[in-house]
Parts: C-alpha cells; sequence; structure tokens
C-alpha cells in the first residue's frame, strides 16, 4: 500500500493563501506566534485565518519560547490542533506547556554540522519520555536566531529507523522535495520560505508544484 507523505506549509499570512493552500492539498497549515518573525501573525489575526480553513486540515501554532501564560493567552483566540516549539524548550518545558495547552506537541531539532544519528534518537527518546502529548520531532538546519533556515541540512545523519516518523524541514523546494522524500521517506514535509513570493506571501504555483513534487516522489516508492 503506498504511504502518502503529509505536507505542512508554513508561515501564512493571509486568507487567500490560507484557502489556496488548502485546496493545493497541504495537510496542515503552519501560523508563527513569535513577534521577531516576519512571518508572526498576532492572535486575532491567526483566529481569522483559521476561520477560513476547511475540515480535515490541521492548524499548526509554531512557538518559541513562550511562557505558558503566553501560549494559553493565544489559546483563548486561536483553535490551534498542534503545537510546534520551535526555540530553548526542554523536554520538561514542552511537558508543561502542553499540559497546560491540552493538545499534541511536535519538537523542532536545528540540525548542526557535528550532529550526530545517535543525537536525533536520543532526543526522540527524551521528549518522548518526557509527555505523551508528544508526536514526534520536526528536523530543521541550525541558523543564528530561531525560525525557519531556509537551509539544507546533511540528510544522510537521520537514521532509518527515525525516518518514518520525523517532519523534514530546512531548505525544501520545488526542485529537491522528490528527491527529499524518496531518500528519506519521512512521515512529513514542512516548506515556509521555499514556497513564497515575499515573506509571508505564498506562491500558490509553487505550493501546487511542491505539493506535486511530494506526491511524485509517493508514486515511485
Amino acid at each position: 500500500m503506498q504511504r502518502r507523505t503529509r505536507i505542512k506549509i508554513c508561515g501564512l499570512t493571509r486568507a487567500e493563501d490560507v484557502r489556496e493552500v488548502a485546496a493545493a492539498g497541504a495537510d496542515a497549515l503552519g501560523f508563527v506566534f513569535y513577534p521577531a518573525s516576519p512571518r508572526y501573525v498576532s492572535p486575532s489575526a491567526a483566529a481569522a485565518l483559521i476561520g477560513a480553513m476547511p475540515p480535515f486540515v490541521t492548524a499548526v501554532g509554531l512557538f518559541v519560547n513562550a511562557t505558558p501564560e503566553e501560549l494559553l493567552t493565544a489559546l483563548t483566540q486561536v483553535p490551534l490542533q498542534l503545537l510546534q516549539f520551535h526555540g530553548d524548550e526542554s523536554p520538561e518545558q514542552c511537558r508543561r506547556l502542553a499540559a497546560a495547552a491540552k493538545l499534541p506537541f511536535m519538537r523542532a531539532y536545528r540540525v548542526q554540522p557535528d550532529t550526530t544519528a545517535a543525537d536525533l534518537l536520543e532526543c526522540e527518546d527524551a521528549y518522548r519520555k518526557a509527555s505523551p502529548l508528544f508526536r514526534g520531532l520536526l528536523l530543521d538546519t541550525f541558523v543564528e536566531g530561531f525560525g525557519g533556515s531556509g537551509k539544507v541540512f546533511d540528510w544522510s545523519l537521520i537514521p532509518k529507523e527515525l525516518a518514518p516518523r520525523v517532519v523534514l524541514s530546512g531548505g525544501l523546494s520545488v526542485q529537491n522535495a522528490t528527491d527529499a522524500v524518496s531518500r528519506i521517506r519521512p512521515f512529513a514535509v514542512d516548506i515556509s520560505s521555499g514556497v513564497e513570493l515575499a515573506k509571508g506571501i505564498k506562491d500558490i504555483a509553487k505550493v501546487r508544484a511542491f505539493v506535486e513534487a511530494v506526491r511524485l516522489a509517493d508514486q515511485a516508492a
């Protein structure tokens, strides 16, 4: 049976992009609640955007080193279904935040040149043991600061036993998506800058082409 790689498009800021990205076949849409990001949306703006989403598409909130109070304040306005922690949050901090929110979460791991396969497995194990709400690692490329990197890391670092559970991010594009999915076979892929006209403004033609490139890999597998 063919396995379908899930697709998350992150950094949405406009209602028209939300509608078009969902129609293109995205499984999840990401909204950035990190004020320093050029793709930041306020809770009230995010609530309106999520209101434009069709059923069975997941709304994901990206937070960076948020306090429980900041997270819960956002959630009073925004009907998120999954949290993405993209800062320095420890397993215990993620456990507390997710428990307070009563929502599952992903943890972003920013891969560095000296990262090893063992590091990734140990990290996943630590977060899984910390909380029953942990759903998996999102692998991105390390850069100074927080948020998406737009850069590719060495995919060969990902252990084969971990790959089916991870969300692959960092430098994905229409050009390399088929190769990435074919080589890694991740559970999902996550892209933001690779399908943009400008920061926070999606290029719908690129979104459609990215979805098609991922599906091409699925069909080949």
